[in-house]
C-alpha cells in the first residue's frame, strides 16, 4: 500500500510512537494520534507531523473502551474522510510476582495490551472496507513470539502479548478477502526504560547477539514495511537483534 495521502491511526503514540509517526509523515501519510494522559506529548507529535508538510490530529481516548475506539475512528473520518491503516501501539509493561497479582492487575494488562487492539480494529474495519482495504499492525513481544515466558513476574503481560499474536492471525484470516492485511511486530530490546539501571541496560545489550539496543527507528522501519506490503498477512515479525537466538 502506497502511504502517500493515506490516513493512519496510531494508538499509544509516545516515545517510540512519536518516531513511527514522523517516519510515516515522511512517507506522505496523515496521522491520527490517540492519547490518554499525555496530551502535551501527543501535541508535540502533531507538530512534528505538520512540520513535515502533513496533517495530524490528537484525540483523547481510552482504547480499552469500545466507545472511545469508535469515537477515535469517527474523529479520523471527520478530519480526513477515511482510515487506511491502524497501528495498535497502546501498551503497559510491568512486573508483579504471581502471588501478588490481583484480578484488577490481570484485567488491566489484558484490556490495554490485548483488548484495545481488538476494539480499535473492530471500529476501523468497516471504514477500511468502504475504501477497498487497509492495514492493521499490532504489537506483541519477542518472548511471546518465541513461545517462552523466560522471566518470572510477567504472567498477565505475557498472556496478553501471546493473545495479540493469536488475534493478529485470526483477524488476518477473517479480513484477507477484504484486502485488509493484519500483521504484528514483536519488539525485543529497542529502548531502555528511563528508570533502568545502567548496569542492567548494558547487560541487556550484551545478551543481544548484535550487541546493542535497537532504537526507535528499527520499529519505525518495521511498521512502514508492514503497512506497505501488499501480500504479507498473519505474520508476527520479531525486531529483537537476534535476542531469541541467544
Amino acid at each position: 500500500m502506497e502511504l502517500r495521502d493515506r490516513v493512519v491511526i496510531i494508538t499509544g503514540g509516545k516515545r517510540i510512537g512519536r518516531i513511527v509517526a514522523q517516519r510515516l509523515a515522511d512517507r506522505g501519510a496523515d496521522l491520527v494520534l490517540s492519547y490518554r494522559g499525555s496530551k502535551a506529548e501527543a501535541d508535540e507529535t502533531v507538530t512534528d507531523v505538520e512540520a513535515r508538510g502533513r496533517r495530524a490530529i490528537a484525540v483523547a481516548a481510552d482504547v480499552s473502551k469500545a466507545a472511545d475506539c469508535t469515537a477515535l475512528v469517527a474523529a479520523a473520518v471527520t478530519a480526513f474522510g477515511r482510515v487506511d491503516a491502524l497501528v495498535n501501539m497502546a501498551s503497559v509493561y510491568g512486573s508483579k510476582p504471581l502471588d501478588q497479582l490481583t484480578e484488577a492487575d490481570f484485567d488491566r494488562d489484558l484490556a490495554i495490551n490485548l483488548k484495545s487492539a481488538f476494539l480499535c480494529a473492530q471500529a476501523a474495519i468497516p471504514v477500511m472496507r468502504r475504501t477497498g482495504g487497509g492495514r492493521i499492525v499490532n504489537f506483541a513481544d519477542w518472548l511471546a513470539r518465541s513461545g517462552r515466558p523466560a522471566y518470572p513476574g510477567f504472567t498477565s503481560y505475557y498472556v496478553a502479548k501471546a493473545g495479540v499474536i493469536a488475534l493478529t492471525e485470526s483477524l488476518a484470516l477473517e479480513l484477507a478477502r477484504d484486502q485488509i492485511l493484519v500483521n504484528a511486530i514483536a519488539p525485543g530490546p529497542i529502548l531502555a526504560p528511563p528508570d533502568m539501571d545502567p548496569k542492567e541496560v548494558a547487560a541487556v545489550a550484551n545478551a543481544t547477539p548484535v550487541g546493542r539496543w535497537g532504537g526507535e527507528g528499527q520499529i519505525a522501519t518495521a511498521v512502514v514495511a508492514l503497512l506497505e506490503t501488499d501480500f504479507i498477512t498473519g505474520e508476527t515479525l520479531r525486531v529483537d537483534g537476534g535476542r531469541h537466538l541467544a
